[in-house]
C-alpha cells in the first residue's frame, strides 16, 4: 500500500471520527442541566447513613463498592499484563547500569534536580498518606493518594538512579503491597457479606461525620486501594525502567 493511499484512508477515518464527535457534542445537555435523581438522593442520605462528608467516596467504596472492585482488578490485570510483556525475554541480556540503552542518551542528573527531588520525597509521601487517610471526609481517596505515593518513588529515581529506587522499593515489597491491597479490598467486601448479609455491606460503626475514625469500612477500603494503586504504579515504573537497561542480543 502506497503512502498516498494510507493518507487518504486516514483522512476518511478522521473525518468520520470528527463527525461522530460533533454529533455527540451537539447532543450534550446544557451546562448546569442536571437530571440525575440518584445524585440528589445520595447527597441527602450519605451523611446520616454513612457518616462521611465525601459523597463521592461513599459511592465508590460503599453504595457502588462492587463496581469499584471491578475497576481495581482492571488495574491489577493491566499491571500483570505490562509485567508479562516487559519481563526479560529469552535472547535478551541485562546491560550494565552505566550503559546507555540502544539508541538513547542518558544525561547525568544535575545537582539541582537531585537536591529538589530528594527534598520533595518526604512531603509527597505525607500528602499521599493524608489524601488516603482523609478520603472519606475530604476530596481524595485511595486512587488519588496511591498515585501520589507512587510519585515519591519516581522522585527517588529522578534524584538518584534506578539502583537507588530499587534499594528504596525492592521488587518483592512492591509486589507484596499490590497483592495485599487488591486482596484486602476484596476481603472487605466479603466481610460485609459475612457480617452484614450483603457484599460490601458497611457493617462497622459509623462514628461521627467529620471525624477521622468514622464511616465504617470506607477508610479501610481507601487504605487497601491506596496500597494496591501505589504498588501497581511503582511496579509498572520499575518494569519500564528495567526494560530500558535491556537490549536484544544481535542474532
Amino acid at each position: 500500500m502506497s503512502d498516498s493511499t494510507r493518507l487518504r484512508m486516514f483522512a476518511v477515518a478522521l473525518a468520520g471520527l470528527l463527525g461522530l464527535l460533533l454529533w455527540a457534542f451537539v447532543g450534550l445537555p446544557d451546562f448546569g442541566d442536571y437530571q440525575g435523581p440518584y445524585g440528589d438522593i445520595l447527597n441527602r442520605v450519605a451523611v446520616p447513613e454513612r457518616s462521611t462528608t465525601d459523597v463521592v467516596t461513599a459511592v465508590n467504596f460503599d453504595y457502588r463498592g462492587f463496581d469499584t472492585l471491578g475497576e481495581e482488578f482492571i488495574l491489577f490485570a493491566a499491571v500483570i499484563a505490562v509485567a508479562s510483556i516487559l519481563r526479560t525475554l529469552r535472547g535478551e541480556r541485562s546491560r550494565r547500569p552505566d550503559d546507555d540503552a540502544a539508541g538513547r542518551d542518558v544525561p547525568t542528573t544535575s545537582l539541582l534536580v537531585r537536591v529538589t527531588g530528594l527534598g520533595l520525597v518526604a512531603p509527597v509521601i505525607l500528602v499521599g498518606i493524608y489524601i488516603v487517610a482523609h478520603g472519606h471526609q475530604t476530596p481524595g481517596g485511595g486512587f488519588q493518594g496511591g498515585v501520589i505515593l507512587a510519585t515519591a518513588l519516581l522522585l527517588t529515581y529522578l534524584a538518584g538512579d534506578y539502583a537507588t529506587m530499587r534499594a528504596v522499593g525492592p521488587t518483592w515489597l512492591i509486589e507484596l503491597a499490590e497483592g495485599m491491597g487488591a486482596a484486602g479490598f476484596a476481603l472487605i467486601g466479603v466481610s460485609g457479606l459475612v457480617a452484614g448479609g450483603a457484599f460490601f455491606e458497611n457493617w462497622l460503626g459509623k462514628g461521627t461525620p467529620g471525624e477521622l475514625p468514622s464511616s465504617g469500612t470506607i477508610p479501610l477500603s481507601n487504605a487497601a486501594v491506596g496500597l494496591a494503586v501505589t504498588g501497581g504504579f511503582v511496579f509498572m515504573l520499575s518494569e519500564f525502567l528495567k526494560q530500558a537497561l535491556v537490549r536484544r542480543r544481535a542474532r
